[in-house]
């Protein structure tokens, strides 16, 4: 009976760990936004998708709700981008999608807006495509720089240079050119009067950008703070950067003066190397490096057999050739028979550890 109750409550000790690892493990899923259904697909063609991926979150409200799918081309010049959400988060006929700006490095993730009057709205089906009508790339600088073109065009090179030499005659003393001055800054003003439309077209212009500006001043805050600190860290270390340049500095010189001294004797060794290797690639070199290669194994081992007996070698001495070579003289004919007996000597020792 005690083992019996010791095994029960066992038991029930490991069904409530169970069941709370999934409750828990439920909520904690539930609350990073993974989504356990089977989620929607939905396709959003956007004018542009530069730097989005799959795998990308999207969100509603910063929340995860589902992730890129995939980003493709579609229609020469548009970006065909699907996604899938949650089953519970609804995607209706004027939900907005946006692709903002994740964090300082460029990435990106889709966001949902619910758009005007989503709660009367139809729920998209799943498979439904977002016309481009109702989605928004990221912010592009093009739109900025495009923005200062009919100002750059409204002035004129020539009277803005002339005015600037005025203005610098003037500091420097020459009081008769204040005159000049005045006129050329009248000008000036005239013609940008004449042209207060074109600065009104510019203003008009930069408002799409301040607008895109004013909804990520979030991001641009974080931005600078980021800058900040960094530019902080980098004064901090500014004598140990400047310390590794000067280290960078000599460290080329030397190496560029090795490479200057080493260049000829390089230069030599290569050459010498080539020499060596033609002569190796001989047949008959061939045939002896070979049979080398062959026996030296065995004779490393016997040298490594003799040196375990102490630190010496002992040699002996068993044979040895000779031959010798006379100069050759045709009136001598004695020379011819000694030639013959001396051209191969052979002296071999009849000692026991010889044989």
């Amino acid at each position: 009976m005690s083992r019996n109750s010791t095994t029960t409550a066992a038991a029930v000790k490991l069904a409530i760990f169970t069941v709370t690892s999934l409750v828990v493990t439920g909520f904690l899923a539930s609350a990073m936004g993974l989504g356990l259904g089977g989620g929607r697909t939905y396709e959003a063609v956007f004018s542009s998708a530069t730097s989005l991926e799959k795998g990308d979150d999207v969100r509603v409200a910063g929340v995860v709700v589902g992730e890129v799918k995939r980003v493709e081309h579609h229609n020469r010049s548009q970006a065909l981008v699907t996604i899938k959400v949650n089953d519970d988060v609804p995607v209706t006929e004027q939900t907005l999608v946006k692709i903002r700006f994740k964090n300082l490095v460029g990435e990106r993730y889709v966001a949902l807006l619910p758009g005007a009057d989503a709660d009367a709205a139809d729920r998209l089906n799943d498979g439904d495509r977002i016309p481009i009508e109702r989605t928004e790339p990221s912010l592009d600088l093009n739109v900025l720089f495009n923005g200062f073109k009919p100002l750059f065009s409204a002035l004129n090179p020539e009277e803005v240079n002339e005015l600037s030499e005025n203005i610098i005659q003037v500091l420097q003393g020459e009081g008769g050119t204040i005159r000049s001055l005045l006129e050329n800054t009248s000008s000036l003003t005239n013609t940008l009067a004449d042209r207060d439309e074109l600065i009104g077209e510019v203003v008009t212009n930069l408002s799409q950008t301040l607008d895109t500006v004013n909804e990520r001043s979030d991001e641009l805050t974080s931005l600078v703070l980021d800058l900040k600190g960094w530019m902080k860290d980098l004064a901090k270390d500014r004598k140990v950067i400047g310390g590794s340049l000067d280290h960078i500095s000599n460290l080329t010189e030397v190496v560029a003066d090795l490479l200057h001294k080493g260049r000829p004797l390089l230069k030599d060794d290569i050459r010498e190397l080539r020499r060596l290797a033609t002569t190796l690639s001989r047949p008959e070199n061939e045939k002896i490096l070979s049979e080398l290669l062959e026996t030296l194994p065995e004779s490393m081992e016997d040298q490594t057999r003799t040196g375990t007996m102490g630190s010496w070698y002992a040699y002996y001495l068993c044979s040895v050739g000779l031959s010798v070579k006379l100069p050759i003289l045709s009136d001598v004919p004695l020379l011819d028979e000694i030639q013959k007996a001396i051209s191969n000597v052979q002296l071999r020792s009849t000692a026991k550890r010889c044989q």
